[in-house]
């Protein structure tokens, strides 16, 4: 008997059919472990000596994830699974093969945009993240361990999570403002789907808080806002337009509020403010704490 309103059934029925297995044929040198991008070590690259496929090792194969997001093709995935690679290979649930063409990729949030040709793709229909409640039930779909069509369910724990996970990549303009969840992601699952129950994309799943590399209980998605915006970028300019505002700021909590002299104890504290920006110009000054933006509170 499944409850009104908590129907896995239904949403894993709509879903699975368009999140699809990606391949990737990578270059890259061979490296020790102790020298391996955390990204690339826990989302599938093996090392070149332990690829079966390949015993010289050049060209070890990537194993993730991707959502077909258009009937004509598109699919969205992880920077990470395709990054180097010389050739992405992607297979649907139906056991369909096609040779992917990257539209684009943008590493500042870890997301690409991928096309197969054909048409009437299955294809899943973008929600909204931004409106998604913390306790609200998931379901996370990707190909963890080679397994396809994997189904896992949990709850949003966290929403706005930065875990340091991008750092340095282009002059640190990188963004992360994770959905996190306690489905169950591993290995394979990178680029995959987080849904909620009406079947709607909320999110990209990409990570895990994990001492091991295997699911240790809380995983990490890109929401989809961000998402749709990155690949709607890709997809027009080849890249993605980014308005910076020109300040240099911080998270507001109790220690920060005693020394600043603050009467609130949440909030994004500006410390600089750059000449001539666009946050110069609107009279943002150095010492100002957002505590809102639109009508929306803003804690961090």
């Amino acid at each position: 008997t499944v409850p009104d309103g908590i129907n896995f059934i239904a949403s894993a029925e709509l879903v699975t059919p368009a999140v699809v297995h990606v391949k990737s044929q990578v270059s890259f040198s061979p490296r020790s472990r102790a020298q391996r991008d955390p990204l690339q070590e826990f989302f599938g690259f093996p090392q070149p000596e332990e690829n079966p496929r390949n015993p010289g090792g050049e060209t070890p194969i990537s194993s993730g994830s991707g959502v077909i997001i258009s009937p004509d093709g598109y699919i969205v995935t992880n920077n990470h699974v395709i990054e180097g690679a010389t050739r992405v290979d992607i297979s649907l649930e139906n056991n369909k093969r096609y040779e992917a063409t990257v539209v684009g990729t943008d590493p500042t949030t870890d997301l690409a945009l991928l096309k197969i040709e054909g048409e009437n793709f299955p294809f899943i229909k973008f929600g909204d993240s931004d409106q998604t409640q913390i306790g609200e039930w998931v379901l996370a779909v990707g190909n963890p361990f080679d397994l396809n069509s994997t189904v896992t369910a949990g709850i949003i724990s966290a929403k706005a999570r930065n875990i340091g996970i991008l750092q340095g990549v282009e002059n640190n303009l990188q963004i992360e403002s994770f959905l996190q969840t306690d489905a169950v992601v591993n290995p394979g699952n990178s680029g995959g789907a987080l849904v909620n129950l009406a079947g709607e994309l909320i999110g990209i799943n990409t990570a895990i808080a994990s001492s091991t590399g295997t699911f240790n209980g809380y995983s990490f998605a890109v929401p989809v806002t961000l998402v749709q915006k990155v690949m709607d970028d890709l997809l027009e300019f080849g890249k993605v337009q980014r308005g910076l505002l020109g300040i240099r700021i911080g998270d507001v909590n109790a220690q920060v509020a005693e020394q600043e002299g603050l009467d609130v104890v949440k909030g994004v504290f500006v410390s600089s403010v750059n000449d001539n920006s666009a946050a110069f110009e609107a009279g943002i000054k150095s010492g100002d704490v957002i505590i809102g933006i639109n009508d929306i509170k803003v804690d961090n």
